[in-house]
């Protein structure tokens, strides 16, 4: 069983995100500063450290600076520092992975899965994709294709698309689709799920994402 470290200053944040992971099958370990998670990191053999940049006593910077230099153990940072700047300092810092708040739970998931599949020695194993018509996702790399070529979405894009593929002819509502992927953000608007099909629609093709009027979205029903 994998292990991980998480370091998060918020408490409702860390357990939400360890009991996420341990019902992923995932042992976990927490600690809520920089000097607590350096002194975890000392005592006990983890496979992975989910890491906050904002955290008391060492930032989140530090904490990766000694980790790298002490082993090769593979580094999420998670923060609400969404800007340029603070993004390219991350993967200075030799991050693995850069995940920023808010964040759709279920793509987390699959980046963890994906970072520990990475630092795995099992190049020769072929990652699952899921396919709708022209489109390729690749869960377990966070990546999605259409007509052969990569194209960017952002995390919520990304979980919408993944869980109507994933589900051929289900319709979504509004509701059922902000309780699954902003399961832990503050209350919203559920009109922003209208916007985000809407962007979706314009990056993967606006047939791909139907509307069924009166109930919500799924991804339109192929030909036989």
């Amino acid at each position: 069983m994998k292990k991980i470290l998480i370091v998060e200053d918020e408490p409702e944040l860390r357990q939400l995100l360890a009991s996420y992971l341990i019902n992923d099958g995932y042992s976990v370990v927490e600690a809520e500063d920089g000097v607590a998670a350096i002194g975890l990191f000392g005592k006990e053999k983890v496979d992975l450290v989910i890491l906050d940049i904002m955290i008391p006593k060492i930032d989140g910077y530090g904490v990766c600076e000694f980790v790298k230099k002490e082993s090769d153990v593979p580094v999420i940072f998670l923060s609400a520092l969404d800007d340029e700047k603070s993004m390219v300092k991350g993967y200075d810092s030799m991050a693995d992975d850069y995940v920023t708040k808010p964040f759709s739970m279920p793509v987390f998931l699959r980046k963890v899965k994906a970072v520990l599949r990475r630092d795995t020695p099992s190049s020769a194993e072929e990652y699952a994709k899921v396919c709708y018509k022209d489109i390729v996702m690749i869960p377990d790399m966070a990546k999605v294709m259409v007509g052969g070529k990569e194209i960017e979405l952002t995390s919520k894009e990304y979980a919408i698309l993944l869980t109507l593929i994933e589900n051929p002819g289900r319709v979504y509502t509004r509701d059922r689709l902000l309780e699954m992927l902003w399961d832990y953000s503050a209350i919203v608007d559920e009109r922003i799920v209208d916007s985000h099909i809407k962007n979706l629609r314009h990056k993967v093709g606006e047939g791909v994402i139907e509307t069924v009027r009166g109930r919500g979205y799924r991804v339109a029903q192929t030909d036989n």
